[in-house]
């Protein structure tokens, strides 16, 4: 068995694949304050439909990345497309916030499959060395879905309903089961046959878990993106609530912000080869920290607005732009006959952090903006510390 060769196309269907986690949460953003009203529910609980997705997104990810090491990543990709679809159709029918939040679980453990085992084929394809540049054009390209997710999910919201959003995202999973099925060559040339054993399982974690590098590369890129969750998770409410913007004006301003992931993705790509994927990253957390602190200054100083809330984070975004796609390629680089297992739990750690940020920044709501000002201060000063404390020893040693 021979690994398909690299291609335009290849890059392409996995960035559909990798968007569709991404595509799932931005969506239906615009749709929060209506779900809380047509559920009868509060923001911390309507909050949780974002949260319990990422709950599943990190536990289904420890799964796909063992088994696609030993049986391979296309049979598992497959089977991922089939469980989200069930659980969209879930999502379209509920009739309560609870069995939304119950469905929304499910749908994450099937989406969470397209990232994983993405990651994992692009290291099996493109190798060590190429990784990097083309995660980070597959990070811009990407990017389209929560540039344009909230502003259609805005528009699909007030013109069609809520369940609408959900609709969408069913017809995308049917492309893409098609397109799996028919485009998509097994990528896996090393299988594992054990790696799925309890005690091999256990031993591939604690293998990553001990390596200093690999752990400050996934915190570094973790609490970027956790970041960005804590505008995910309270931007439509703060917006709406604070400033009255409407779902379409909101899904707008949402995009301009994750415009900032596009610049910063890209920019790695084209940057990489000359400046090396630690000075990106390092830089990216750098900004992300200053970006971070700068919200939180304006905030708590009572220079409030809307500008003091998307400016800064559009260069948050800009910040988890340069940091995300060096760091999975640093991350990844040393373990290519673990490469499925090395991805499920560097993504494990990321939806976790995301989930507890999403959380608590959701039950502050009620104080305001403050809950989302703090919350993308600390995650953005916990990025470069990551990077200081676990990474930059290893590299001057």
């Amino acid at each position: 068995m021979t690994a398909p060769a690299p291609s335009f196309g290849l890059a392409l269907l996995l960035t559909t694949l990798v968007a569709l986690g991404p595509l799932s949460t931005d969506l239906y953003l615009p749709a929060l304050p209506t779900l809380a009203r047509v559920f009868g529910s509060d923001a911390a609980g309507v909050q949780l439909t974002l949260s319990v997705f990422l709950a599943g997104f990190a536990v289904g990810q420890l799964f796909y990345g063992p088994l696609s090491d030993r049986f391979g990543r296309r049979p598992l990709m497959l089977g991922g497309l089939a469980i989200y679809g069930l659980a969209t159709i879930a999502c379209i029918l509920a009739p309560s916030i609870e069995m939304l939040i119950a469905a929304r679980f499910v749908q994450a453990i099937g989406a969470c499959a397209g990232p994983v085992l993405g990651r994992a084929v692009v290291r099996d394809v493109w190798g060590a060395a190429e990784s990097a540049r083309i995660i980070a054009y597959m990070g811009g390209a990407m990017a389209i879905a929560p540039l344009l997710g909230p502003t259609l999910g805005g528009f699909l919201t007030v013109l069609f309903g809520w369940q609408s959003n959900f609709v969408i995202l069913l017809l995308v999973c049917a492309v893409q089961v098609i397109a799996v099925a028919h485009l998509l060559c097994e990528s896996n040339v090393q299988r594992n046959p054990g790696a799925t054993h309890p005690r091999q399982l256990l031993a591939n974690f604690r293998l990553l878990l001990a390596s200093r590098s690999y752990l400050g590369y996934v915190l570094t890129f973790s609490f970027s993106y956790s970041a960005l969750f804590a505008f995910i998770s309270a931007s439509s409410f703060v917006l709406s609530e604070r400033y009255g913007l409407t779902p379409e004006i909101y899904g707008m301003c949402f995009g301009l912000v994750v415009a900032g992931y596009v610049v910063g993705s890209l920019a790695s790509g084209r940057l990489v080869r000359r400046f090396g994927g630690d000075t990106l990253l390092a830089f990216g957390a750098c900004l992300g920290a200053v970006a971070g602190a700068s919200m939180a200054a304006l905030e708590f100083s009572g220079a409030t607005s809307i500008a003091a809330i998307l400016a800064p984070m559009f260069f948050c975004t800009v910040a988890t732009g340069l940091v995300m796609p060096n760091a999975i390629a640093k991350a990844l680089a040393p373990y290519p006959a673990m490469a499925g297992s090395a991805s499920a739990l560097m993504g494990c750690v990321q939806m976790t952090l995301a989930a507890v940020v999403g959380i608590a920044v959701g039950h502050a709501l009620p104080g305001g903006g403050g809950a989302l000002a703090a919350g993308v201060a600390m995650c953005t000063a916990l990025a470069p510390l990551s990077y200081l404390m676990l990474i930059r020893p290893q590299r001057s040693a």
